[in-house]
């Protein structure tokens, strides 16, 4: 969650003023220019998709133009101010953006806005590059700055920058080679990715390279049943459901393999349990009379992985992905703009009936004392 006062969170669900404001930037950043009037803004945090925010707002009483705001340099920021009784305004970030599309209206602009991300994804390469060998921080580091000069990195615990690198070639995706993808031959691409880690634009625009989250991290925020939640809409599905990953470094250019190596759900109390052994010992569940146990595996591959720990790292990360997308739940709360995507929250879904979820979206219009979020759950366990 972003850095939010214990007086501001406690003003959510009380009689707040919520003001909202917006400034744009010609020159990547390094100056802003405050926006006269917002007349109306909506951001998207959402986890799975490219731009982790993304949102359109419409601005009153700014130029126009190669001087002004436009859809080629101009970069947006949004804020969430939260004033409660006795207190000055707190500004929470709502998303630092490239202008995508911009529409003239009578007195400004409405702009649809994409995440820094953006920047990156249309920085491709004019000629395929080597790069590395290298550290993962320095090599990350060169190819943001290409693309967003100026704009800092944040390397979030469990990520780390001095992992090794081997040398790859970067045909002309800058953001597969940072983020994630699949290369011609079907080999897994991306520096974040083969840490086991992800790469977004955070609330403020850092670029940020930060473990894949899970249902163990902390709890952000309790929301009760009947005070912040309305009308929860609880849905499953198996879409996506991956119990057993197979995880290898292989850049398909002779050199040794690094594993494969095996991380499966290992807990028998799960819903997907996959078995003590289910790749050494794929009959076990059936011995113990667990006819229940199904496997749904994946393979992943990337020439990036050097380590048999590293390659352990990204099993898990994948795993963690992959378990709970099945079990979701949508639900109306008071508006916390310091909620982001990733964040581990419990809901009170039935009085009494508390769920650990993990956000994977959390939409709102600013000045909005309500917010719709989609979460993920583990599965559903035995008792």
């Amino acid at each position: 969650m972003l850095p939010i006062s214990a007086r501001a969170l406690a003003a959510l669900t009380g009689a707040a003023r919520r003001p909202i404001r917006a400034d744009w930037s010609n020159d990547g950043g390094r100056t802003w220019t405050p926006v006269p009037k917002v007349a109306a803004a909506e951001v998207q945090p959402d986890r799975t998709a490219e731009c982790r925010y993304s949102g359109t707002a419409e601005l009153l009483g700014i130029p126009l133009g190669a001087s002004g705001v436009n859809a080629v340099v101009t970069q947006v920021r949004l804020f969430q101010g939260i004033q409660g009784p006795r207190m000055d305004v707190e500004w929470i970030p709502a998303g630092v953006y490239v202008v995508d599309r911009l529409t003239r209206t009578r007195y400004g602009a409405k702009v649809d806005l994409l995440g820094r991300e953006e920047a990156v994804r249309a920085a491709k390469l004019p000629v395929p590059r080597t790069v590395g060998p290298d550290a993962a921080g320095p090599l990350a580091e060169t190819l943001l700055s290409e693309a967003l000069p100026g704009v800092p990195v944040a390397w979030v615990a469990g990520a780390d920058p001095g992992t090794p690198v081997p040398a790859f070639v970067v045909e002309e995706d800058r953001w597969a080679a940072l983020s994630g993808g699949t290369d011609t031959t079907g080999v897994g691409t991306g520096i974040a990715a083969a840490l086991g880690a992800e790469l977004y634009a955070d609330a403020s625009g850092i670029m940020t390279v930060a473990p894949v989250p899970t249902l163990d991290d902390p709890v952000v925020w309790r929301i009760p049943y009947g005070l912040a939640l309305v009308e929860p809409a609880e849905q499953e599905s198996a879409e996506g459901l991956v119990n057993l990953w197979s995880v290898s470094g292989d850049g398909g250019d002779g050199s040794a393999v690094v594993g494969p190596v095996y991380v499966w759900d290992d807990d028998p109390a799960s819903i997907t349990y996959a078995g003590p052994d289910p790749v050494a010992d794929p009959l076990a569940p059936q011995r113990e009379g667990l006819t229940g146990v199904r496997i749904r595996a994946e393979r992943y591959a990337s020439g990036l992985i050097t380590t048999i720990g590293q390659a352990y790292d990204v099993g898990r990360a994948r795993l963690a992905d992959s378990l709970g997308i099945q079990a979701s739940l949508s639900f109306t709360s008071v508006c916390n703009p310091a909620l982001e995507p990733g964040d581990i929250v419990e809901v009170e879904v039935r009085p009494g009936e508390w769920q650990r979820h993990l956000i994977d979206s959390c939409p709102y219009s600013l000045g909005s004392a309500t917010q719709s979020c989609t979460t993920r759950t583990t599965t559903r366990r035995v008792t």
